[in-house]
Formats: structure tokens, sequence, C-alpha cells
């Protein structure tokens, strides 16, 4: 049995934000909705005392010669350090045997990518083909990740940014103006940003939400991709009532931890409403937006077949390359 060992540097050297990984990330959530992917409950060990969590997500798809199995970690405490929120790592394991074939020592990288490519996917089904601003909440990772996602699928011209954390925002938008070569606007508020923009990306670990629905205007689309635990939350539950479309990653898991658990929960939604997943738009099963007026949102809460799909892209390119230690007969 042979285990390779790959490095952040090497992992990022095959794997970037580009129409490849919309193309895997996409095809596996199409798997996952014709029914060809076995995809297990996130298990979640919450670690209150340092105000962090550690999630492992997996997904097997059904047919692939492998699958991955990811560590991921998240606690917010860890800028009081000068460290990263986040980190993680992913294990490939042969579908034929179970045995290890490769550890992928990604720092949650994988992770970064394969959640802002979901974004991606949401917007090109999603947002008005034609758009001038986006805006986006939060100045972390995600923030990051999310806009450059966007901006794939996407030609917009101005971005507008708010977060609660004031510095966070003035280095985001040094970055972002050079990275994108756009206007990037630091809004006063959670409303500037909704109101004057046409596609809006929720990326924070609120626990109350802040959206509003009198801010929704015909023709936005949101993507809020932060709440990914019971106890988060960033939407307003009576949006649902101003969206024309919904969309989620995963229906069951969003029922228990999403932004629709909480619409469920108040009685907002039920699990009877045409609540569209994204398999069904990536599979063409159904359709996305219909015309530039309507209002659609779409919750996110990342599911195991991003890590399937976007650790065998990063693999499958790094053997091909000869990248990664060995060890093992």
């Amino acid at each position: 049995m042979k285990v390779t060992i790959l490095t952040e540097h090497e992992i990022r050297s095959c794997v970037a934000m580009d129409e490849d990984a919309i193309t895997v990330v996409a095809e596996g959530f199409s798997r996952m909705t014709e029914g060809k992917a076995t995809v297990p409950p996130i298990m979640r060990v919450d670690v209150p005392e340092h105000n962090g969590e550690v999630d492992i997500k997996t997904a097997y798809v059904h047919g692939l010669d492998s699958f991955a199995i990811k560590i991921a970690a998240g606690f917010i405490d860890n800028r009081d350090y000068g460290l990263p929120t986040g980190s993680g790592m992913m294990v490939v394991v042969s579908a034929k045997t179970g045995f290890p074939q490769a550890i992928l020592l990604d720092n949650g990288y994988l992770t970064d990518v394969r959640t802002g490519i979901a974004g991606a996917i949401a917007a090109r089904h999603l947002a008005k083909e034609r758009i001038e601003t986006a805006g986006v909440i939060g100045a972390g990772i995600q923030a990051r990740y999310q806009i450059r996602a966007l901006k794939l699928v996407r030609d917009f011209k101005r971005l507008m940014v708010y977060s609660i954390i004031s510095e966070e925002v003035d280095i985001y938008i040094d970055e972002m103006k050079r990275e994108l070569g756009i206007e990037v606007v630091k809004a006063i508020d959670y409303e500037q940003v909704v109101r004057q923009s046409e596609v809006v990306i929720t990326t924070t670990p609120a626990r109350e939400p802040f959206l509003k629905a009198e801010w929704v205007h015909p023709g936005l689309h949101i993507t809020c991709m932060g709440s990914d635990s019971e106890h988060k939350q960033e939407v307003q539950v009576d949006v649902f009532n101003r969206a024309d479309r919904v969309v989620c990653d995963r229906k069951s898991q969003c029922f228990r931890l999403g932004e629709l658990h909480h619409a469920l929960e108040a009685g907002v939604i039920s699990e009877q409403d045409e609540i569209i997943e994204l398999g069904e738009l990536t599979s063409g099963r159904k359709p996305g937006r219909q015309n530039d007026d309507e209002v659609t949102i779409c919750d996110l809460t990342g599911v195991g077949v991003q890590d399937t799909a976007i650790a065998l892209l990063a693999y499958r390119r790094a053997i091909d390359k000869g990248l990664g230690v060995s060890f093992g007969d």
C-alpha cells in the first residue's frame, strides 16, 4: 500500500479558481441529485471554549475509483493569535479497497476553492446575465473566494463591501482592487450593500440575522454561505417571502443547518415548497433565473460531493506532475 503526501504549495500548483474546478464540482452536484452519490450526514465537533468547530465531510460518487474524507476546522478566536480562522486536510481513499491513497495537507485551501466555486455555479444559473454592481458582506477568506468565483461567471465593474471589522475592509479593498481591477467601495452598512447591488453574497459567521426583506429589490440574487451550523444565521426569515426562486446545495442538509433551517422553523417555508437543489440546475432538470425581475436566493452549507470532486482533481493532477512524497510499498 502506497500513500502520497501532498503539501499545500503542491496542491495550489494543481488547482485554481477556474472553469475546470467549476466543471468537476458541478458534476458532483448533478450526480448527487441524480441519486448517484452516497453523502452521509456531517459530523461536527464543537469546541465552545475556543469558539471553534471541526467538521468531517465526505461523499462517494458512484463509479469513481476514489473518494475524499475532509477534516475542516474553523476557530474564530484564531484572529486574536494572528492565525487563520480556517484550516483542514483531506484524505483520498480507494473506493475499491478502502485503503488511503493520499493525504492532502491543503490547510483548508481546497475547501476555500470548492466553496467559492459553489457560489460561482449558483450565480451562473441565478444571477442576471448582465450586472454592474456586486456586493459582499464580510471581508474574510470567503469574501475573497466568492468574489473571485463570481468574476468567473459575471463581468461586473463595481463591488460594494461591508464588514463589522472596519480595518479588515480596508485591507480587502486594497487587495481586490489590485487583483480584479475594479472599483471597490466601502459601504456604510448592510443596507447599502443590498440596495445598491444586483448580486449579494453573505460570508459571515453571524448568529443574529442582518439581511432584511425590506431591502430586497427586483432582480436581486443572494447567495448566503455563512450559515453552516444550526446557531448561525445571516438572513431574516421573511426574506424568503420575497424570493421567486429558492435554491440550496442539499435540501436535507439545509433544512437542518442552513438559512432554510431557520425559515422552516419559523413556518415561512415548508419541506413541500418548491425548493430547488443546485444539482437540479447543473443537470438541466430545472431552470434557473427566468427573467431580470426575479428575486433569487441560494443557501449553501457545503456538501461532501464538492470535497470529493475538488480533492480528486488535485490528486490526479499532482500524480500526473509527479508531485508529492510517497510512503509504503
